[in-house]
């Protein structure tokens, strides 16, 4: 058995873990228009593009470089236009804060860069245009679903043996020492266990998976070793590790 067939487990009962998008790799765009949950069911409608309707003298305008993809819940095309107060057909950092912390929870502004990069718009990537946000807001959707699944307790947060769980669920079986290491930098030093919200558990997600997969790209026979130079370790490594305060 192969180093990576135990950590990339087969499982029949368990959702696949959300894809990232291919963007922060620069190999181009791949947005998922998949079901939203809950409250934001996939619905089959004709293309809605952001900001078409009709100016005070009677004219059309169109904000952005693109609408949203076509079946994309009115919800969050209704999320994006509340928070995008400058009428842009853009929304910045603390605009995407804004509109996450409405849909979900309060999303802390490091988690919330984070997404900025993986969902960055390769034409401006310090805002996101509606495609990237209906993306981010698909995956986290489906983040959303692995989450309360896996918060057996129903306390809200999702604690170590949980997280475990949840990992090993999407296909991810964690080694105990990486678990240990993602989850003690959310200790807050009372003495409590630690537990994670919805932001957090986003964020230990989504590196990683992201961080496996960019070291599955190296490792071709899924050995468990890979060959990196200096400045590919870096690279790899910076973009999910650098502190986002």
């Amino acid at each position: 058995m192969s180093f990576f067939s135990k950590i990339f487990h087969p499982s029949s009962y368990a959702p696949s873990a959300p894809s990232l998008p291919y963007s922060y790799d620069q190999q181009g765009q791949t947005y998922s228009t998949t079901s939203y949950p809950g409250n934001y069911s996939h619905q089959q409608q004709q293309q809605s593009y952001y900001g078409q309707g009709t100016s005070g003298g009677g004219g059309g305008y169109s904000y952005g470089h693109s609408g949203f993809p076509p079946g994309t819940s009115p919800d969050v095309i209704r999320s994006f236009e509340m928070v995008d107060r400058d009428r842009s057909g853009f929304i910045d950092e603390n605009e995407l804060q804004q509109a996450l912390s409405s849909g979900y929870q309060r999303f802390h502004i490091k988690t919330v860069r984070l997404l900025m990069f993986l969902f960055k718009n390769p034409h401006d990537s310090r805002r996101l245009g509606p495609k990237e946000f209906a993306a981010l807001w698909s995956c986290l959707g489906q983040w959303r679903g692995i989450y309360e699944r896996y918060d057996r307790d129903r306390s809200g947060k999702i604690d170590l043996l949980e997280l475990r769980d949840a990992l090993y669920g999407i296909g991810l079986a964690t080694p105990s020492s990486v678990l240990q290491v993602l989850i003690s930098k959310y200790d807050d030093g009372s003495g409590r266990k630690i537990e994670l919200n919805f932001d957090s558990f986003v964020e230990c997600g989504v590196i990683l998976k992201g961080l496996t997969e960019k070291f599955k790209e190296k490792d071709k026979g899924y050995t468990g070793t890979a060959s990196f130079d200096y400045d590919e370790f870096m690279s790899m490594v910076i973009p999910f590790l650098v502190s986002y305060d």
